[in-house]
């Protein structure tokens, strides 16, 4: 009965939907994480500071230097700052940014445009807790950003919203208000080689799409409210190689009407390390604190598949099937039919705004050879509030695991086959958990929630000379039956 979704601050609801297949080439295995790497200060690393202003509609204007008619815009070598590079850039160029501590929130509305640090730790955008966005595209298609961290910022690192085209590559996003790296009403997009570190809400959020047309993979998320969250999202959407953990919960996608192309559906959960998401110390919203202790959870969500991850040590379940308690919403539960309404489509809907609380049960998930291990109350679990979850068409095969609610849930609910046995042994109960996250810790500040150092992070390649790469061709293609369960870290 936990979620997560936008604040509703900056919803522009335009995407342009296409679907394709992106299901069949080779991906890598999530990296280590590296925040016990030796601690460094952003102004330790940073040696050369070009201040912005708080107002990036305000950039001053900076005439093109000797050397611009080569597509790149060198910062601040030829341009004194992010923003004022950015609006001099065409289609297709490459911005480029030295070392250096660069306090901006940069507003990007130029397609396929590629923005680049030239050093991944030391090239870092500094919000200084007041400034609302590292870097935000607005509708703009085909942007990629790479090689660069954020910090301190009040919502997002990386945000794109209403975009067909994006990417975040080789990307540190730490300490910030709402998201590390964030996609909104955005499709056809790659997430990878990436950390996110002390979000609020969630490190990585893909939502309001269908079909989204995404991946996310060799990404690590730690300390944040949530690791993933994805509100209505789904549609050739893969979660695939990555880590999660130390969060306040691992995984979890969600449905509910106060976000447009409900319900979330299709997301696909392949080859991920999720340990350990009972952190208790790190920022969280509501949704954060009620859903803590839990690896994969899918709250209301439709038709997802969760297959050959390892999830180890959750004091509530492992890979839990629960529902979503929706108070005050926008509109009635889409009937059946409507499940596999493309976003366009659902957006010119009607609406019906019903008179109480809605439930978005979870129907139609596959979860198989998982290896989940060290859950307090379940392993593997599916629940609902008041409904029938027998009906609910879940099914279980092929797991590594000691506990399960209700009782036998793989002999109640196989993969292949007629299930048999006691649907009401062993119950989850999950209903009590709203009563007892008042026990539970509490909200931790985002500005002053303990974090691990910063450290050190792996470069892009050859990241001073490659050429430009907007986010034209993305998603990659994944190769789902080359991933194999990873191994649980050392110690």
């Amino acid at each position: 009965m936990a979620s997560c979704g936008s604040d509703g601050e900056s919803t522009d609801e335009s995407p342009a939907v296409t679907e394709a297949d992106t299901t069949d080439a080779p991906t890598t295995d999530a990296p280590a994480d590296t925040t016990e790497a030796p601690a460094t200060t952003v102004a330790e690393t940073t040696p050369d500071t070009t201040e912005g202003s708080a107002d990036t509609t305000s950039a001053p204007e900076t005439t093109a230097a000797a050397g611009d008619d080569d597509g790149v815009y060198w910062v601040p070598t030829e341009y004194e700052t992010i923003q004022a590079a950015v609006d001099a850039a065409q289609p297709g160029e490459l911005v480029m940014i030295e070392p250096g501590t660069y306090v901006e929130a940069v507003d990007v509305a130029t397609d396929e445009l590629t923005i680049r640090g030239v050093d991944r730790d030391t090239v870092v955008l500094d919000g200084q807790l007041q400034l609302d966005n590292g870097i935000r595209v607005l509708g703009a298609d085909g942007v990629a950003v790479e090689n660069l961290t954020t910090v301190n910022y009040t919502n997002n690192g990386l945000f794109w919203v209403s975009s067909e085209g994006y990417r975040a590559s080789y990307i540190t996003t730490y300490r910030t208000g709402d998201y590390g790296i964030y996609a909104f009403d955005s499709v056809k997009g790659q997430i990878e080689h990436s950390h996110t570190i002390g979000s609020r809400d969630a490190g990585i959020y893909i939502g309001q799409c269908y079909p989204c047309d995404a991946v996310i993979t060799d990404v690590i998320s730690s300390n944040n409210g949530l690791g993933y969250s994805g509100t209505n999202s789904g549609g050739n959407l893969l979660i695939v190689n990555s880590t999660w953990h130390n969060n306040r919960a691992g995984i979890v996608p969600n449905s509910g009407s106060y976000e447009l192309c409900y319900p979330e559906r299709e997301t696909t959960i392949v080859g991920n390390l999720v340990y350990d998401n009972n952190q208790g110390d790190t920022p969280a919203i509501d949704t954060a604190l009620l859903a803590q202790g839990n690896g994969i959870l899918i709250a209301g969500g439709i038709g997802n598949v969760i297959e050959r991850n390892r999830v180890d040590d959750h004091f509530r379940t492992g890979i839990g099937l629960v529902p979503y308690l929706e108070e005050t919403p926008n509109d009635d539960l889409p009937t059946e039919d409507e499940w596999d309404m493309p976003c366009e489509q659902q957006k010119n809907e009607p609406i019906n705004i019903p008179d109480g609380d809605l439930l978005w049960d979870s129907y139609d998930n596959v979860v198989v050879d998982n290896v989940v291990t060290n859950s307090g109350e379940a392993d593997l679990a599916l629940a609902s509030a008041g409904g029938d979850i027998s009906t609910f068409r879940n099914c279980f095969s092929g797991n590594e695991h000691t506990l399960t609610a209700p009782t036998d849930l793989e002999t109640l609910a196989p993969c292949d086959g007629e299930g048999s046995g006691d649907w009401a042994a062993g119950d989850l109960a999950v209903a009590r958990w709203l009563a007892e996250q008042a026990d539970l810790p509490g909200e931790v500040p985002w500005q002053e929630a303990p974090l691990p150092e910063l450290g050190e992070h792996e470069n892009m390649p050859d990241a001073e000379t490659a050429p430009p790469a907007p986010a034209t061709d993305v998603p990659f293609t994944v190769d789902l039956d080359a991933i194999t369960v990873p191994d649980l870290p050392n110690g």
